[in-house]
Protein backbone atom coordinates (compact mmCIF):
# COMPACT_ATOMS: atom_id res chain seq x y z
CA UNK A 1 0.00 0.00 0.00
CA UNK A 2 2.81 2.26 0.87
CA UNK A 3 4.44 1.65 -2.47
CA UNK A 4 1.47 2.41 -4.24
CA UNK A 5 0.61 5.63 -2.51
CA UNK A 6 4.12 6.58 -3.38
CA UNK A 7 3.74 5.83 -6.80
CA UNK A 8 0.30 7.65 -6.83
CA UNK A 9 1.78 10.74 -5.20
CA UNK A 10 4.36 10.84 -7.90
CA UNK A 11 2.11 10.82 -11.09
CA UNK A 12 1.00 14.39 -10.79
CA UNK A 13 5.03 15.77 -10.33
CA UNK A 14 5.68 13.31 -13.42
CA UNK A 15 2.64 15.48 -15.56
CA UNK A 16 4.16 18.55 -14.16
CA UNK A 17 7.32 17.68 -15.91
CA UNK A 18 5.64 16.46 -19.06
CA UNK A 19 3.74 19.73 -19.20
CA UNK A 20 6.67 21.97 -18.99
CA UNK A 21 8.89 20.24 -21.04
CA UNK A 22 5.91 20.31 -23.77
CA UNK A 23 5.33 23.71 -23.11
CA UNK A 24 8.70 24.86 -23.40
CA UNK A 25 9.24 22.90 -26.34
CA UNK A 26 6.07 24.19 -28.22
CA UNK A 27 5.99 27.72 -27.42
CA UNK A 28 8.66 29.11 -29.43
CA UNK A 29 7.09 26.97 -32.26
CA UNK A 30 3.94 28.41 -32.16
CA UNK A 31 5.14 31.77 -31.53
CA UNK A 32 7.34 31.59 -35.03
CA UNK A 33 3.93 30.16 -36.82
CA UNK A 34 2.13 32.69 -35.16
CA UNK A 35 4.21 35.46 -36.59
CA UNK A 36 4.25 34.25 -39.95
CA UNK A 37 0.70 34.55 -40.45
CA UNK A 38 0.67 38.55 -39.65
CA UNK A 39 2.45 41.47 -41.45
CA UNK A 40 4.96 43.66 -40.07
CA UNK A 41 2.92 46.51 -38.52
CA UNK A 42 0.74 44.01 -36.68
CA UNK A 43 4.08 42.08 -35.39
CA UNK A 44 5.27 45.37 -34.14
CA UNK A 45 2.56 46.45 -32.73
CA UNK A 46 1.86 46.61 -28.33
CA UNK A 47 0.57 44.44 -26.85
CA UNK A 48 1.57 41.57 -29.18
CA UNK A 49 -1.14 39.38 -30.98
CA UNK A 50 -1.59 36.12 -29.44
CA UNK A 51 -3.43 35.44 -32.49
CA UNK A 52 -3.02 36.48 -35.98
CA UNK A 53 -5.56 39.41 -36.21
CA UNK A 54 -6.15 38.96 -40.03
CA UNK A 55 -3.83 35.76 -41.08
CA UNK A 56 -2.05 35.99 -44.06
CA UNK A 57 -0.46 33.71 -46.77
CA UNK A 58 1.64 37.00 -47.90
CA UNK A 59 4.67 36.48 -46.52
CA UNK A 60 5.12 32.36 -47.79
CA UNK A 61 3.91 33.44 -51.21
CA UNK A 62 6.88 36.37 -51.07
CA UNK A 63 9.19 33.60 -49.75
CA UNK A 64 8.06 30.89 -52.54
CA UNK A 65 7.35 33.20 -55.42
CA UNK A 66 7.84 36.97 -54.87
CA UNK A 67 10.65 39.06 -55.54
CA UNK A 68 13.47 40.92 -54.05
CA UNK A 69 17.01 40.36 -51.47
CA UNK A 70 15.71 38.11 -48.76
CA UNK A 71 13.11 35.64 -50.72
CA UNK A 72 16.17 35.17 -53.58
CA UNK A 73 18.25 34.24 -50.60
CA UNK A 74 16.10 31.99 -48.93
CA UNK A 75 15.04 29.89 -52.07
CA UNK A 76 18.92 29.77 -52.64
CA UNK A 77 19.42 28.79 -49.33
CA UNK A 78 16.99 26.15 -49.57
CA UNK A 79 17.91 24.54 -52.69
CA UNK A 80 21.68 24.39 -50.72
CA UNK A 81 20.36 22.85 -48.12
CA UNK A 82 18.57 19.96 -50.25
CA UNK A 83 21.18 18.97 -51.72
CA UNK A 84 23.93 18.79 -49.66
CA UNK A 85 21.87 16.57 -47.16
CA UNK A 86 20.76 14.70 -50.10
CA UNK A 87 24.27 13.65 -51.55
CA UNK A 88 25.58 13.15 -47.85
CA UNK A 89 22.70 10.91 -46.80
CA UNK A 90 23.13 8.69 -50.45
CA UNK A 91 26.77 8.79 -49.58
CA UNK A 92 26.81 7.98 -46.30
CA UNK A 93 23.87 5.20 -46.47
CA UNK A 94 25.96 3.85 -49.28
CA UNK A 95 29.76 3.25 -47.65
CA UNK A 96 28.18 2.52 -44.26
CA UNK A 97 26.35 -0.48 -45.57
CA UNK A 98 29.67 -1.50 -47.49
CA UNK A 99 31.33 -0.82 -44.26
CA UNK A 100 28.98 -2.90 -42.00
CA UNK A 101 28.64 -5.69 -44.29
CA UNK A 102 32.44 -5.91 -44.43
CA UNK A 103 32.85 -6.10 -40.39
CA UNK A 104 30.06 -8.11 -40.05
CA UNK A 105 30.61 -10.88 -42.17
CA UNK A 106 34.20 -10.37 -43.65
CA UNK A 107 37.03 -11.93 -41.77
CA UNK A 108 40.19 -9.70 -41.99
CA UNK A 109 43.15 -9.24 -39.71
CA UNK A 110 42.37 -6.11 -37.53
CA UNK A 111 38.79 -5.72 -38.06
CA UNK A 112 37.81 -5.42 -34.33
CA UNK A 113 40.30 -3.03 -33.81
CA UNK A 114 39.55 -1.19 -36.82
CA UNK A 115 35.61 -0.99 -36.20
CA UNK A 116 35.81 0.01 -32.43
CA UNK A 117 38.14 2.65 -33.82
CA UNK A 118 35.53 3.71 -35.97
CA UNK A 119 32.93 4.25 -33.15
CA UNK A 120 35.30 5.84 -30.84
CA UNK A 121 35.02 8.63 -33.03
CA UNK A 122 31.50 9.32 -32.00
CA UNK A 123 32.93 10.12 -28.58
CA UNK A 124 35.26 12.77 -29.52
CA UNK A 125 33.37 16.20 -29.82
CA UNK A 126 32.56 17.01 -32.97
CA UNK A 127 33.01 20.78 -32.67
CA UNK A 128 36.70 20.02 -31.56
CA UNK A 129 37.51 19.17 -35.36
CA UNK A 130 36.24 22.52 -36.22
CA UNK A 131 39.57 24.14 -37.20
CA UNK A 132 41.28 21.40 -37.79
CA UNK A 133 38.91 20.86 -40.45
CA UNK A 134 38.54 24.50 -41.87
CA UNK A 135 42.70 24.23 -42.62
CA UNK A 136 42.38 21.35 -44.52
CA UNK A 137 39.60 22.55 -46.67
CA UNK A 138 41.34 25.59 -47.37
CA UNK A 139 44.33 24.09 -48.31
CA UNK A 140 42.39 21.48 -50.84
CA UNK A 141 40.21 24.18 -51.87
CA UNK A 142 37.04 23.51 -50.80
CA UNK A 143 35.38 25.92 -48.81
CA UNK A 144 32.22 27.95 -50.18
CA UNK A 145 31.92 24.61 -52.34
CA UNK A 146 29.35 21.88 -52.03
CA UNK A 147 31.74 19.19 -52.06
CA UNK A 148 33.44 20.57 -49.09
CA UNK A 149 30.13 20.49 -47.02
CA UNK A 150 29.21 16.73 -48.21
CA UNK A 151 32.57 15.39 -47.17
CA UNK A 152 32.28 16.79 -43.45
CA UNK A 153 29.11 15.50 -43.30
CA UNK A 154 29.82 12.41 -44.66
CA UNK A 155 32.49 12.33 -42.22
CA UNK A 156 30.66 13.09 -39.28
CA UNK A 157 27.52 11.04 -39.96
CA UNK A 158 29.68 7.68 -41.29
CA UNK A 159 30.54 6.54 -37.87
CA UNK A 160 26.90 6.41 -36.52
CA UNK A 161 25.04 5.12 -39.96
CA UNK A 162 27.84 2.21 -39.79
CA UNK A 163 27.04 1.32 -36.37
CA UNK A 164 23.01 1.12 -37.44
CA UNK A 165 23.92 -1.09 -40.44
CA UNK A 166 26.29 -3.12 -38.32
CA UNK A 167 23.24 -4.10 -35.88
CA UNK A 168 21.03 -5.08 -38.98
CA UNK A 169 23.91 -6.98 -40.95
CA UNK A 170 24.80 -9.00 -37.60
CA UNK A 171 21.15 -9.40 -37.20
CA UNK A 172 20.32 -11.63 -40.49
CA UNK A 173 20.96 -15.37 -40.62
CA UNK A 174 23.67 -16.36 -42.19
CA UNK A 175 22.18 -19.51 -43.53
CA UNK A 176 20.52 -17.40 -46.52
CA UNK A 177 24.31 -16.10 -47.23
CA UNK A 178 25.44 -19.57 -47.38
CA UNK A 179 22.93 -20.68 -49.50
CA UNK A 180 23.54 -18.34 -52.11
CA UNK A 181 27.51 -18.58 -51.86
CA UNK A 182 26.76 -22.52 -52.63
CA UNK A 183 24.63 -21.45 -55.97
CA UNK A 184 27.34 -19.62 -57.11
CA UNK A 185 26.69 -15.83 -56.12
CA UNK A 186 29.71 -13.76 -55.69
CA UNK A 187 30.17 -11.53 -52.51
CA UNK A 188 28.63 -8.40 -54.35
CA UNK A 189 25.70 -10.70 -55.17
CA UNK A 190 25.16 -11.52 -51.97
CA UNK A 191 24.99 -8.22 -50.48
CA UNK A 192 22.63 -6.85 -52.85
CA UNK A 193 20.30 -9.83 -53.62
CA UNK A 194 20.51 -11.18 -50.15
CA UNK A 195 21.50 -9.63 -47.49
CA UNK A 196 20.34 -5.56 -48.98
CA UNK A 197 16.40 -6.67 -48.83
CA UNK A 198 16.44 -8.29 -45.14
CA UNK A 199 18.20 -5.37 -44.19
CA UNK A 200 16.05 -2.38 -45.59
CA UNK A 201 14.81 -1.59 -42.71
CA UNK A 202 18.13 -0.64 -41.66
CA UNK A 203 18.94 1.02 -44.48
CA UNK A 204 15.62 3.24 -43.88
CA UNK A 205 16.41 4.20 -40.62
CA UNK A 206 19.84 5.16 -41.50
CA UNK A 207 18.85 7.36 -44.32
CA UNK A 208 16.05 9.17 -42.60
CA UNK A 209 18.62 10.07 -39.32
CA UNK A 210 21.32 10.94 -41.53
CA UNK A 211 19.25 13.39 -43.86
CA UNK A 212 17.74 14.84 -40.24
CA UNK A 213 21.13 15.09 -38.77
CA UNK A 214 22.94 16.96 -41.68
CA UNK A 215 19.30 19.25 -42.08
CA UNK A 216 19.69 20.52 -38.83
CA UNK A 217 23.70 21.28 -39.14
CA UNK A 218 24.61 24.89 -38.58
CA UNK A 219 27.90 25.24 -37.15
CA UNK A 220 29.95 23.34 -39.58
CA UNK A 221 28.29 24.45 -42.72
CA UNK A 222 28.63 28.43 -40.81
CA UNK A 223 32.04 28.15 -40.72
CA UNK A 224 32.93 26.31 -44.06
CA UNK A 225 30.67 28.61 -46.48
CA UNK A 226 30.72 32.44 -45.93
CA UNK A 227 28.93 32.57 -49.45
CA UNK A 228 25.02 32.60 -50.16
CA UNK A 229 25.79 30.19 -53.22
CA UNK A 230 26.76 27.07 -50.65
CA UNK A 231 25.27 28.38 -47.72
CA UNK A 232 22.46 25.99 -46.44
CA UNK A 233 18.48 27.45 -45.09
CA UNK A 234 19.79 27.35 -41.69
CA UNK A 235 22.99 29.52 -42.41
CA UNK A 236 21.23 32.08 -44.31
CA UNK A 237 18.10 32.51 -42.22
CA UNK A 238 20.25 33.31 -39.18
CA UNK A 239 22.43 35.95 -41.32
CA UNK A 240 19.24 37.58 -42.64
CA UNK A 241 18.90 38.87 -38.97
CA UNK A 242 21.70 41.22 -38.69
CA UNK A 243 19.76 44.14 -40.97
CA UNK A 244 19.38 46.99 -39.24
CA UNK A 245 15.42 45.97 -40.35
CA UNK A 246 14.68 42.80 -39.53
CA UNK A 247 11.37 41.65 -40.83
CA UNK A 248 10.27 39.41 -38.64
CA UNK A 249 6.69 38.14 -40.53
CA UNK A 250 9.29 37.32 -43.63
CA UNK A 251 12.12 35.43 -41.54
CA UNK A 252 9.54 33.50 -39.24
CA UNK A 253 7.78 32.15 -42.36
CA UNK A 254 11.20 31.12 -43.19
CA UNK A 255 12.05 29.40 -39.87
CA UNK A 256 8.73 27.43 -40.54
CA UNK A 257 9.72 26.69 -43.77
CA UNK A 258 12.96 25.26 -42.74
CA UNK A 259 11.02 23.47 -39.84
CA UNK A 260 8.57 22.10 -41.79
CA UNK A 261 10.32 19.31 -44.45
CA UNK A 262 12.28 17.54 -40.60
CA UNK A 263 8.67 18.04 -38.80
CA UNK A 264 7.48 16.25 -41.54
CA UNK A 265 9.96 13.10 -41.55
CA UNK A 266 9.55 12.32 -37.95
CA UNK A 267 5.93 12.42 -37.76
CA UNK A 268 5.47 10.47 -40.75
CA UNK A 269 8.38 8.07 -40.65
CA UNK A 270 8.77 7.78 -37.08
CA UNK A 271 7.41 4.49 -36.40
CA UNK A 272 9.99 3.31 -39.30
CA UNK A 273 12.59 4.62 -37.74
CA UNK A 274 11.90 3.27 -34.03
CA UNK A 275 11.02 0.20 -35.40
CA UNK A 276 14.04 -0.23 -37.50
CA UNK A 277 16.50 0.95 -34.75
CA UNK A 278 14.98 -1.97 -32.34
CA UNK A 279 15.02 -4.62 -35.04
CA UNK A 280 18.63 -3.90 -35.69
CA UNK A 281 19.56 -3.76 -32.29
CA UNK A 282 18.76 -7.39 -31.00
CA UNK A 283 20.17 -10.48 -33.17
Amino acid sequence: MARRALMTSRHPVRWFGVAFILLWSLIPLYWVVNVSFQTDAEVGSKPAHYLPPHPTLANYKALLSGAGDIPDQVRQGTFNIVVECTVSTVITVVVATLAAYAFARMTFRGRDLLFYGVLATMALPAYATLIPLYRLMSTAGLVNTYTGIILVYVSGFLPLATWIMHNYMVSLPVALEEAASVDGASRMQVLTRIVLPLAMPGVVSTAIITFLFAWGQFLFPLVLSSDISTQPLTVVITALQGRHEVPYALLSAAGVLAITVPAAIAVALNRYVVNGLLAGSVK
